[in-house]
C-alpha cells in the first residue's frame, strides 16, 4: 500500500507562504556543523522516499500535489540498461549517485534532444516542495501564472548543460538568474519539443535536489527539494 505524508493549503494562500517560507522552517544552533546539516538533510530524504508527501486545497479538496511513499530506486546501471527510463507504475526513481539526484522521468516528451553545440529558449512550469518544511514553497502552475511559465536560455557544450532564467517564479523568488544544476540533469535525456497534436504531450520529470544541486536558498541552508517541472521548447 502507498503511504503518504499529508499537508493542507490553500492554492490561493501559495503567494503568502512563499513571502514567509524562508523563515519557516528550521533554523540552525550555532554550534550545527556543515556536517551535522548535511546529515540531516540526508535523513530528511530517506524519509520523503518512505513516505512521500500530499497536498490538497483544503476548500475543494483538489490534489495540488501527490507524491506516492515507498519509492523505488534504481541505480544508474539498472537505469540505463533500461533505456534510461523510469517506470512510473513501479513507482521508480533513479539515484545518481554523484550528485545525489533522484529522477523520475514521467513523460519523455516530444521533439529532439538539445544537440551538442545547441542554444534553446525552454519554457518550464514547476512545483518547488521543501523536504524539510513540508511546504510548497514556490510554484508556477496555479491560474495566478497561466500565462507566465520560467523562462531559461540552455546550452549544450559536449553533453554539459549551463542555463540562466531570463524571467519568471524562481528568479524572482530567489532573487537569482542561476537554473538550479539539478534542473539540466533531465536534459540527457528528454525531448524538447511544443504540443502539436493531442496525442503529444510535452516532457514531464520528478526530481529530488539536495542542497548541493538546488537553489541558492537551499544550498545556504541546507536542505532538499522535491520537484516536478515540465519542460518545453520555447518559439
Amino acid at each position: 500500500m502507498k503511504q503518504f505524508r499529508s499537508t493542507i493549503i490553500s492554492c490561493t494562500c501559495l503567494l503568502a507562504l512563499v513571502l514567509v517560507s524562508s523563515l519557516s522552517f528550521t533554523s540552525c544552533e550555532d554550534d550545527e556543523t556543515y556536517a551535522d546539516r548535511r546529515k540531516r538533510e540526508r535523513k530528511q530524504v530517506e524519509s520523503f522516499l518512505k513516505n512521500g508527501t500530499e497536498v490538497r486545497d483544503p476548500d475543494s479538496g483538489e490534489v495540488f500535489l501527490s507524491v506516492p511513499g515507498n519509492i523505488k530506486v534504481l541505480s544508474e546501471s539498472e537505469f540505463y540498461a533500461n533505456d534510461s527510463t523510469t517506470d512510473v507504475s513501479q513507482n521508480e526513481y533513479v539515484l545518481f549517485s554523484g550528485s545525489g539526484i533522484y529522477m523520475q522521468i514521467v513523460r519523455r516528451g516530444v521533439g529532439d534532444k538539445l544537440q551538442d553545440g545547441e542554444r534553446a529558449t525552454l519554457l518550464t512550469r514547476f512545483t518547488e516542495f521543501n523536504i524539510a518544511a513540508d511546504s510548497i514553497t514556490s510554484t508556477n502552475t496555479t491560474l495566478d501564472y497561466a500565462t507566465l511559465p520560467d523562462v531559461m536560455t540552455v546550452v549544450n557544450t559536449s553533453g554539459t548543460f549551463t542555463a540562466s532564467f531570463t524571467s519568471g517564479v524562481l528568479q524572482a523568488r530567489y532573487g537569482s538568474k542561476a537554473v538550479p544544476s539539478g534542473w539540466l540533469v533531465p536534459l540527457t535525456f528528454i525531448g524538447i519539443g511544443r504540443q502539436s497534436a493531442p496525442d503529444e504531450e510535452i516532457a514531464k520529470v520528478r526530481l529530488i535536489v539536495p542542497s548541493t544541486e538546488g537553489q541558492s536558498d537551499a544550498l545556504n541552508n541546507v536542505y532538499a527539494c522535491f520537484y516536478e517541472i515540465t519542460y518545453q521548447r520555447g518559439r
